[in-house]
């Protein structure tokens, strides 16, 4: 949670922030700046996944977020726009090291508690990135955009000095759970592409956050541009629809505890109501509009967080982390992607095209995973079912 709070901080406001500190108004500035962290992600999180398994994670937190917080520091502190353009994208670097705690604390509990927690900490995030916009939107109208800053070094020591108490405390020697034996267990460490089901998701999940990202930047604008109205709360809060259903979902799958056995059709399923909800979204009467904001919300949350634990399925746990790299690779491509082209879309096309794109990509991806995963041979479905492939 601090960890995503501190990243979410300045979302909201680098245009204010380009423009309080360095007198920068060129919108395009902003574009080319989100899409230079997203790649700087997407190189150092690979990085950091293979390091750790040489070094414990927390042990690489610790050193981290360390150096993440002096930068943070050195971005509050300097007037050069250049400098700040280095600075703050090494600082990124260091402070991606966090992801590494994802797939960590899914190789210390069990595999059928997986879905669960994946979906606890996909809440985590929602929620972390509503209180990070709060607390960023409170510094920036209190005092100014460049102080967020501070509080972002002030998580990054936070987030260090809690790596260093677990690493002293006893807690810290988990017995990690033992494979069952089995010897058609794939041992993936030594392959890029371990059986093609880390390529397969990947280019799923591609298309999907893709889809996903590209009805996100002018959603405000299409919403004040149907409903009339220019309240920024109203907008806000419709735009925020899916986080509160992600959060309402999560309690709802713990209060009705299933056979998680379905997985595979579950999946199915959470990407054709995905594509429901984009479909109604695009229809131009606002009660329309809210109930397929709700079911995209359901949707897009029920397929994200079964993917995930799709993936730590078929991996073996020692390889969790390199895994879910190569995951996070194909992932934040799609949202460069869609970062790229929303603004040529919208500009040419208007501001419904995004949403039947985003309802193309959820058809393809749709098609790619029952292709992939659910017409198979019986005796490979019965392997899937087991994670053995």
């Amino acid at each position: 949670m601090v960890a995503v709070v501190s990243d979410y901080l300045l979302h909201p406001f680098y245009p204010q922030f380009f423009e309080a500190r360095f007198g920068v108004t060129n919108p395009k500035m902003v574009g080319y700046y989100f899409a230079a962290i997203c790649f700087m992600v997407m190189l150092a999180f690979p990085f950091w996944a293979y390091v750790s398994k040489r070094v414990a994670e927390l042990r690489i937190l610790v050193y981290t977020q360390l150096v993440a917080g002096i930068l943070a520091l050195y971005c509050f502190y300097t007037t050069s726009l250049q400098v700040f353009w280095i600075a703050s994208l090494t600082m990124v670097c260091f402070k991606g090291s966090y992801l590494l705690v994802y797939p960590f604390i899914l190789r210390i509990i069990k595999p059928e508690a997986h879905t669960r927690t994946i979906g606890i900490l996909s809440v985590v995030v929602h929620l972390g990135g509503i209180l990070g916009a709060v607390i960023g939107g409170l510094v920036v109208d209190l005092v100014n955009p460049a102080y967020i800053f501070l509080v972002m070094a002030a998580g990054d020591f936070i987030q260090m000095g809690m790596s260093i108490y677990l690493l002293k405390s006893p807690r810290f020697n988990i017995e990690l759970p033992t494979p069952d034996g089995d010897d058609d267990t794939p041992k993936n460490s030594n392959s890029l592409v371990p059986k093609g089901f880390v390529l397969k998701i990947g280019l799923i999940t591609l298309v999907l956050y893709f889809g996903d990202f590209i009805i996100r930047p002018f959603f405000a604008r299409y919403w004040e541009a149907i409903s009339g109205t220019g309240s920024q709360l109203v907008s806000g809060f419709m735009y925020a629809i899916p986080g509160f259903v992600a959060v309402f979902a999560l309690w709802w799958s713990r209060k009705h505890a299933s056979d998680q056995g379905n997985d595979y059709q579950r999946i199915a399923i959470a990407l054709v109501l995905g594509m429901a909800g984009l479909f109604l979204q695009v229809t131009p009467w606002v009660p329309v509009v809210v109930i397929g904001r709700i079911l995209y919300g359901w949707a897009i949350f029920q397929g994200m967080v079964r993917f995930d634990a799709l993936l730590f399925q078929l991996s073996n746990p020692e390889s969790y982390a390199v895994d879910y790299s190569k995951i996070h690779f194909f992932q934040n491509l799609g949202v460069l992607l869609a970062s790229f082209s929303v603004g040529i879309v919208v500009d040419t096309q208007g501001l419904q095209m995004p949403f039947w794109i985003a309802l193309a990509g959820f058809g393809v991806s749709l098609v790619a995973f029952v292709l992939f995963f659910i017409y198979r041979p019986q005796s490979t479905v019965h392997s899937i079912h087991r994670g053995k492939l």
